[in-house]
């Protein structure tokens, strides 16, 4: 979580609260962290931080939208702000649908 918080540090994204969600939670057997952030603006912040070896690919990136969504259901608010960290390969194309659906993807 340090590294989530320096990333978004660097970034002038400061968050008033941010805390790890349980994937047990969301019904996912997934290996990545999500964090659900609220920023200084009082808005709902989703962090997803993905470290593999293997590349992430086009069908992986819609079961992430996924995970959003259930996210919105498990917390019952709209989340307006996602943000994906990568450190991994990333498809040309998974990274296109991300951000055509509004997320902020970062390959590190």
């Amino acid at each position: 979580m340090k590294d989530v918080v320096e990333y978004f540090g660097s970034k002038d994204i400061i968050f008033r609260s941010l805390k790890p969600i349980n994937l047990k939670d969301l019904g996912s057997r997934k290996k990545v962290s999500i964090y659900l952030g609220v920023d200084l603006k009082d808005y709902y912040t989703m962090v997803i931080l993905i470290d593999k070896k293997s590349r992430i690919l086009r069908k992986e990136a819609g079961e992430l939208m996924e995970l959003h969504h259930s996210l919105e259901r498990l917390t019952g608010a709209k989340i307006l702000k996602k943000y994906i960290i990568i450190k991994a390969p990333l498809c040309s194309k998974a990274k296109l649908v991300l951000k055509e659906n509004g997320w902020g993807v970062e390959v590190i």
